[in-house]
């Protein structure tokens, strides 16, 4: 009975070494049958991830940086055709080298009406501040109420209609008749041409807060102090940001028209007096630079924009 069993054990062991070596078999015939990737060499592997990682890292800076390049290019290119086809009219290289003397000494001070352009800018910046500092008082709550109650809405909106495409220049001579002086004059246009933007974006984020979260106010039964600030300025965030980033342009745009007529200290003063002087590469510098800071004002509002909303901001 013994000698049975181990018989039976035996074949068991005979008949398993024959079935894994039947399906080791299997398997190195399938292996055959597929054959093995071949390792890639070292130089190849290093050749492929350079050109991977050189393709994901400079095609978006080239990208970025090549359009806008070939842009100025093509606007030097332009003005450089311009300058040897008028002779009254300066070339690139000819304002650079006035840009240099006019920036080696941006502060100097020979006078209260001969001052270098950086005490000119400054001027500008400070009129723009307060004009636009007071538009920003009045229009963003104002544009919260023209928004919130159908009432007002229906009261205000003629009135905006109306006074939103006057021209700046059309209110300084107001400005001057009420204020009897240049400076407040200044910020007085500033402050009804930048109004505008801020009253209306408001109005119509306001407009446009779901109607849901309205009837959940409403049920909760809150004041309207807490539907304005818990409710409608988180929604409405967006719209006056983006109503600010326009009005701080409009702002800077009438700074510059109404210190033409105005005269005094300050960017626009400047370009004017430079005319005056037919000092035209001057005047070219006043452009680039009234562009420049128009261009860092809006960047900034667009970061304070972006870090203060979800939604995203354009430039």
């Amino acid at each position: 009975m013994v000698q049975g069993v181990i018989r039976d054990v035996g074949s068991d062991t005979t008949s398993s070494n024959v079935s894994s070596t039947a399906s080791s078999a299997a398997e190195s015939k399938a292996a055959a049958v597929t054959p093995a990737a071949v390792p890639a060499t070292p130089k190849a592997a290093a050749r492929e991830k350079k050109t991977v990682r050189l393709s994901f890292s400079f095609k978006p800076f080239f990208l970025a940086i090549l359009p806008p390049v070939f842009g100025i290019a093509l606007l030097i290119l332009i003005w450089e055709i311009v300058a040897i086809k008028t002779s009254s009219f300066p070339s690139p290289w000819l304002t650079l080298q006035e840009a240099i003397k006019v920036f080696a000494d941006p502060f100097y001070q020979n006078g209260p009406n001969d001052q270098g352009i950086g005490w000119n800018i400054y001027a500008s910046l400070k009129r723009v501040a307060v004009g636009f500092g007071l538009a920003a008082a009045v229009g963003i709550p104002l544009g919260f109420l023209i928004g919130r109650f159908r009432f007002l809405s229906g009261m205000f909106n003629p009135i905006i209609s109306l006074l939103k495409p006057v021209s700046p220049l059309a209110w300084l001579p107001i400005g001057l008749l009420v204020f009897k002086s240049a400076h407040p004059a200044a910020i007085w246009s500033i402050f009804i041409c930048s109004i505008w933007p801020m009253i209306i974006n408001t109005a119509i984020g306001v407009q446009r807060v779901p109607q849901d979260y309205m009837n959940v106010a409403r049920v909760l039964n809150l004041s309207e102090w807490k539907i304005m600030a818990k409710i409608l300025f988180p929604s409405v965030l967006p719209y006056m940001l983006t109503g600010v980033r326009l009005a701080i342009g409009t702002a800077w745009l009438v700074i510059v028209a109404a210190e033409m007529l105005t005269g005094g200290v300050g960017i626009g003063f400047w370009v004017w007096d430079e005319w005056n002087n037919l000092n035209v590469p001057h005047i070219i510098i006043a452009i680039v630079v009234i562009g420049m800071v128009g261009l860092i004002l809006e960047q900034i509002l667009v970061a304070v924009a972006r870090a203060f909303t979800y939604e995203d901001v354009g430039t």
